[in-house]
């Protein structure tokens, strides 16, 4: 489908979640605490290098916790902004920039999740060969290729997405930006495109969600046959583990599988996606376990003796 881009529109309204002030007042409230999100991702990452926890476990949780920094940061601090200006406008370079990002990020953050599910398949069912598989060298590949899709998965998406005509409607019905909501509103028959929308984003998330919750589903059946302290151990950090992978992938799934059909609901699962999934990712991975609350408590005595 070639044809040249024949946009007039140079920016994007981005409506948000409510009208009503007072609603915009609880939600700017509730918004601020992603500043906790920052926060307690960024001592994950601190904990992780100034501690022992040097495996490659809690190598691929600080990535994570990184990715999660940015994922909170894409959108999150313009729409704290956009609460107290009456026109919430973006341009349109502006728009296709959130679009990149969002894509970079949740790309990214799928393949790592693979990545750390292979780790704990080798830990679980393959322990003594462990230190052997898992070595430095392919944590370090796991990590470049998370960000190398990362980068080439929206790439696909703005390949076709920044010639499409734009020639009217602007406003957008959500807080940040994202493919469905900019490709209803070109200005020609879109229904080719939603299906590449909906095979590159919809079937890349079912089948990474897929993997994770076979392979987990076979880690799960080897730690069941054991009954030693340490399968107790591993089912705590399995479990925390199938927590994240649905909390991430079930608001993904759901955009990408019904993308165009819109509800009064999906703005607050954006809000799930976008602020609350990188908030519990520390509490959920890190912050209830007992190897990490010990390197916290070394490091704040380490600190607390500094100063």
């Amino acid at each position: 489908m070639a044809h040249t881009n024949e946009s007039v529109v140079s920016e994007f309204v981005l409506l948000g979640l409510s009208d009503s002030w007072e609603l915009q007042l609880f939600f700017f409230a509730i918004f601020s605490m992603y500043a906790s999100t920052v926060l307690g991702n960024t001592m994950i990452i601190i904990i992780f290098s100034d501690s022992q926890l040097n495996c490659p476990m809690y190598f691929l949780l600080s990535n994570l916790s990184f990715i999660d920094i940015c994922q909170s940061n894409f959108a999150t601090p313009k729409m704290l902004a956009d609460f107290f200006v009456e026109h919430k406008n973006i341009s349109f370079e502006g728009y296709m920039a959130q679009i990149f990002l969002l894509h970079s990020f949740v790309g990214s953050e799928m393949m790592l999740l693979v990545a750390m599910v292979y780790d704990r398949f080798i830990a679980i069912c393959k322990p003594l060969h462990y230190s052997t598989i898992m070595n430095w060298r392919l944590c370090i590949i796991f990590v470049a290729i998370s960000w190398t899709v990362g980068i080439l998965y929206p790439v696909s998406h703005l390949a076709f997405t920044v010639d499409l005509p734009f020639c009217g409607p602007n406003e957008v019905d959500n807080f940040f930006c994202d493919l469905p909501l900019v490709i209803e509103l070109a200005c020609m028959d879109a229904y080719e495109m939603e299906i590449v929308a909906l095979t590159n984003s919809g079937l890349i998330s079912l089948s990474c969600f897929l993997v994770l919750v076979t392979s987990y589903a076979v880690i799960f059946i080897t730690v069941q046959r054991r009954s030693s302290r340490g399968s107790s151990k591993a089912l705590s950090t399995l479990t925390a583990h199938i927590t994240v992978v649905i909390l991430f992938f079930g608001p993904c799934i759901y955009f990408y599988i019904w993308p165009f059909s819109r509800l009064s609901v999906d703005k607050f699962i954006s809000v799930f996606c976008t602020f609350r999934t990188p908030l519990l990712n520390p509490i959920t991975y890190s912050l209830k376990n007992e190897d990490v609350k010990l390197a916290m408590q070394k490091l704040r005595k380490c600190h607390v003796n500094f100063w």
